[in-house]
């Protein structure tokens, strides 16, 4: 009986110890969950992507990593500037992974946040907040005429992708720091933007933002605008013949003829005569085309025929309701500004390394170029020829600086000044300096027309200054070092950019 009692009681005591044990693990158990559980884990990780720059409307994929500790639970996304979508999720009680978003930028230029927030199965919760630069569509190919009121606009470069014409009652307004680039194209297919008589151009650029017409070749950006740096990254300043040009045309009064005698229209060198937008002149003198201001024209000047270029600046019966001031003309394969009669003023004009003339006038323009420089064209300095109808008015040039060669770049002017046996033109104040031997002021002498000198200085000793005219010196034309050209007014320019143009 005892022994039968001791093992029961033996028994009853390792029950009770099992019992022990099991609490006891249990409570292990309980309290290694409850360890897994609230504060003693930390709270989720997120980490944004790199800051990234779209175009308005577009969709980026964005890929947020996470870390959750205790367990991946919930993940929710916002935006601003845009919408955003959470295309992958995190994995269920995941204690890291990635996270994919889909943004799409919304309308507006500038900076767009994509805020990720993820919560773990505590309910603890970290957000990150991505950066996505929104610009606007920068490259704009325009491919038609103009017939209605239009804006360009300097966030955006504009491609012209043929002859592109603002046409009769209709307005192109450029605002400045805006580029225009020609694609490249000759004979009918020349890339130009032609302002047709009754159209308008108004190309009000800035000292610190101009309005910048060069060729889709040209790698100049509106960052490089915004920055001050005025010149091409990548096109040498003697590159020219990528594509067209501008052209202006007015209704002024003009002095052409034909077989049948005077002739108050005709059609503009540079366009096909199939074009009929092509036509200028008329009888309105104060004829208004717009303003073109702060405005460089650079690499154009293709050929469209044989003899038959496109200038860099084009103004054809042009009135003097015409705004042209600070204008500059780089590197054009045919002349940097011609005239065809009308009666519009230009002021403060830069022509550098033109292939043909640099100033050029025609048909009795009866206007005044005021303070400009010219730098070593291909050809004339000026060509200066008369009326070719019955009408007869003349015009002026004056306070004018003349680098008539480069001889690092061996860029050679033909001659000093040319003009035609019936020019009619008053010179005034005009500096030339950089003479080659052998280069003269051509026609003092004119059968019909009127050429008056006045103080043309010549950058030679005095006692050979009758080696550089062409019969007698004229009264106005001596031998000097002084200029009266404002300098200072062509700071904005590629060519002062590039050390071209003197500082006084």
């Amino acid at each position: 009986m005892n022994q039968l009692f001791k093992k029961m009681k033996s028994n009853n005591f390792q029950k009770r110890n099992f019992f022990k044990l099991a609490f006891f693990m249990l409570a292990l158990v309980v309290g290694l969950n409850s360890c897994k559980k609230g504060d003693n884990f930390k709270a989720p990780s997120v980490t944004a992507p790199d800051n990234q720059t779209i175009e308005a409307g577009a969709v980026v994929d964005l890929i947020f990593s996470y870390t959750a500790d205790g367990g991946f639970k919930s993940a929710t996304v916002s935006a601003v500037n845009g919408t955003a979508t959470i295309t992958t999720n995190g994995t269920a009680d995941a204690e890291s992974g990635n996270i994919f978003v889909a943004f799409t930028a919304g309308d507006a230029a500038g900076a767009a946040s994509i805020k990720l927030a993820v919560t773990d199965n505590e309910n603890q919760t970290d957000d990150a907040t991505a950066v996505v630069n929104v610009t606007l569509e920068t490259l704009v190919v325009v491919s038609s005429n103009i017939s209605t009121n239009t804006d360009w606009t300097s966030d955006k470069v504009y491609q012209l992708a043929g002859r592109i014409t603002v046409l009769n009652g209709a307005t192109l307004t450029i605002e400045a720091g805006t580029i225009i680039k020609g694609e490249a194209g000759t004979g009918a297919n020349a890339t130009a933007l032609l302002i047709a008589r009754g159209g308008k151009l108004i190309a009000d650029g800035e000292a610190d933002a101009p309005i910048i017409f060069t060729s889709v070749a040209d790698e100049l950006s509106p960052e490089d605008i915004a920055a001050g740096n005025f010149g091409s990254p990548n096109l040498d300043p003697d590159v020219d013949g990528l594509w067209g040009g501008v052209l202006v045309l007015g209704r002024a009064r003009i002095s052409a003829s034909n077989d049948n005698g005077d002739v108050s229209e005709v059609q503009i060198e540079g366009i096909p005569t199939s074009d009929p937008n092509g036509l200028y002149g008329g009888n309105d003198d104060s004829d208004d085309s717009g303003i073109l201001r702060y405005v460089s024209i650079r690499h154009g000047g293709t050929n469209i025929g044989a003899g038959n270029e496109i200038n860099g600046l084009t103004l054809g019966g042009v009135g003097s309701g015409t705004i042209i001031e600070n204008i500059e003309i780089i590197s054009n394969q045919d002349d940097g500004i011609e005239w065809f009669g009308g009666t519009v003023n230009v002021t403060n004009a830069v022509v550098w390394n033109v292939n043909d003339d640099a100033i050029d006038t025609d048909q009795s323009w009866a206007g005044t170029l005021d303070n400009f420089v010219i730098i070593a064209p291909g050809d004339h300095n000026f060509e200066l020829d008369g009326p070719e109808g019955s009408y007869p008015a003349g015009h002026t040039i004056k306070n004018g600086y003349v680098i008539a060669n480069d001889f690092d770049l061996e860029r050679f002017s033909a001659d000093l000044i040319n003009t035609d046996d019936n020019s009619r033109v008053n010179l005034e104040n005009i500096f030339i300096t950089s003479i080659r031997d052998g280069q003269k002021i051509n026609r003092v002498v004119h059968n019909v027309g009127v050429v008056n000198f006045t103080g043309i200085l010549l950058d030679v000793p005095a006692a050979d200054l009758a080696n550089y005219v062409n019969g007698a010196v004229p009264a106005g034309i001596t031998a000097g070092t002084s200029h009266t050209t404002d300098l200072s007014v062509f700071g904005w320019t590629w060519a002062a950019q590039a050390g071209k143009i003197p500082s006084k």
